[in-house]
């Protein structure tokens, strides 16, 4: 690497992190992964909080790793919707919580009777989820309002970790968007962001602690001496990147034309198109779609789908209490063998949100909705997987419905690796998949940054950089009119469990 300009990508997720690097060569990225560590969640009491200074001694491991090496770069990418309070000393006020915390289960609803949910959206355009930082913050204030009093910043996790590299206090745009806090209405930044202080106050909540709003693609400082010295790395430039992960993979995607969408696989699925101005409609409230920030203010506009979690969390029950450590590819294989469409399951159940008993949750469910119980692992996947991918044929035609034709669908992030559900997605569909690059976080994070430094000319230089450097593996339907009478029949299963939207 030596004489080539190399930026170092931060990619924090729910499940894990990871340290990548990237750089120019022949007109190709090159990227390596130079160190991998959990994201760590602690339980405290009946709580659950992200240990914000162990996953900062990992970013800072991952420096200490490069050492005295040249690096050009650097820019953190984290999840939405979850934020940190600073004091007027710059000191953490508490770990933050976690966005699967039970305390905010009946904020939504108290919510609405202060402020009308059409309201709300006609504002923000943001969907309707409890995890969204407003009703975080309002549970906050609710249940904890000395935090909000004392607080003189806050910061959402990528902010917070931008502030502990180099002192910068700002909200960046694609992550501040995820809040169901920020006016999308208004196009321009202005100092303090577009944020919706009508409905703060309306909610009781101080907004003091609002801090300003950049787009991506700025330069926010140099390491801090202190990082420096502890790491011994030099004045290496802090970036404002695509700061929700979503946005820096979505800027990856190797898309060319207009009729394309994207789903960006992993713990959750984000289902979408890049557009130039929200979509604020009364087809979008009545499907819960969104309007998130962008590159080069472009809006994702959005679905929210349960994703990859529920596979998760029984991967990790099979392996605690019952000694049995199935990687993904196993369970994918055991599960493509099973019978097509034992049972179904309504992946955005609210009973699949919150961690625990997760295997117990599904079989309740198919008993509850009078279906065969599955039993085996592979069963297990072959219904969590058939389901995800009835819940994306779903979503694509309402995403078709309000914002366009959608010919290809480019599946990107670790989900896409995913064989088994990429080739059911194809077939439920009828869409032509195209999966990959699987890093595409930490891809389109290097991306923003070369722009920035000039070492990329602009988006679409990056995107043809993209195509020519990662293998993209393709999934054509098959047999697709065998999902048609499955599709009928998980629509009356939601319908019947409620969260038909």
């Amino acid at each position: 690497m030596k004489n080539k300009k190399v930026y170092l990508a931060i990619d924090l997720g729910a499940e894990s992190g990871r340290a990548i690097t990237g750089w120019i060569e022949e007109k190709r990225l090159k990227i390596e992964e130079i160190h991998r560590f959990p994201t760590y969640k602690v339980q405290i009491g009946k709580h659950f909080f992200w240990d914000a200074p162990a996953i900062f001694t990992e970013i800072k491991k991952s420096l200490s790793t490069i050492g005295k090496q040249e690096i050009s770069g650097i820019g953190v990418t984290t999840w939405g919707v979850d934020y940190a309070f600073i004091d007027k000393h710059g000191i953490l006020m508490s770990l933050p919580f976690h966005y699967r915390d039970s305390r905010t289960e009946s904020a939504m609803p108290e919510v609405f009777k202060k402020v009308e949910k059409q309201r709300i959206f006609r504002e923000t355009g943001i969907q309707f989820m409890p995890i969204n930082t407003l009703y975080q913050i309002y549970a906050t204030n609710k249940h904890s309002p000395w935090m909000l009093k004392s607080a003189d910043k806050m910061l959402f996790m990528p902010d917070l970790f931008n502030y502990w590299l180099c002192g910068a206090t700002v909200n960046e745009f694609t992550i501040a968007s995820t809040s169901q806090m920020l006016n999308l209405e208004k196009k321009k930044f202005k100092p303090r962001g577009d944020w919706t202080y009508g409905i703060l106050r309306k909610l009781g909540i101080p907004t003091r602690f609002l801090v300003d709003v950049i787009p991506p693609g700025k330069k926010l400082g140099t390491l801090s001496k202190d990082i420096q010295e502890e790491t011994k790395t030099g004045k290496i430039p802090v970036f404002s990147v695509c700061c929700h992960d979503t946005a820096s993979a979505v800027f990856a995607v190797p898309a060319k034309g207009k009729n394309w969408a994207y789903l960006s696989s992993g713990t959750w699925s984000l289902l979408g198109k890049e557009i130039d101005a929200p979509i604020i409609n009364d087809d979008v409230l009545s499907f819960n779609f969104t309007n998130e920030g962008g590159y080069g203010g472009k809006i994702r506009f959005l679905k929210n789908i349960m994703g990859l979690w529920i596979w998760q969390e029984c991967r990790r029950q099979w392996e605690e209490e019952q000694n049995k450590q199935f990687s993904y590819i196993e369970l994918g294989e055991l599960a493509s063998k099973e019978k097509p469409f034992y049972s179904l399951i309504d992946v955005n159940h609210p009973d699949f949100f919150f961690p625990g008993n997760m295997i117990e949750k599904i079989r309740k469910f198919c008993k509850s909705t009078n279906q065969k119980i599955p039993e085996t692992p592979g069963q297990i996947s072959r219904v969590i997987l058939e389901s995800l991918a009835l819940e994306y044929k779903l979503y694509v035609g309402r995403l078709e419905s309000i914002a366009g034709q959608i010919d290809v669908l480019h599946i990107v992030g670790g989900g896409s690796q995913n064989k088994v559900l990429s080739g059911f997605a194809a077939s439920a569909t009828k869409k032509d998949i195209l999966c990959g690059p699987v890093e595409a976080t930490s891809i389109g994070n290097i991306g923003v940054q070369m722009i920035a430094d000039k070492t990329i000319k602009n988006h679409d230089e990056f995107r043809q950089v993209v195509r020519n450097s990662f293998p993209l593996i393709e999934y054509h339907p098959e047999n697709p009119e065998d999902w048609n009478q499955p599709y009928e029949k998980y629509l009356k299963l939601k319908k019947m469990s409620e969260s038909f939207i």
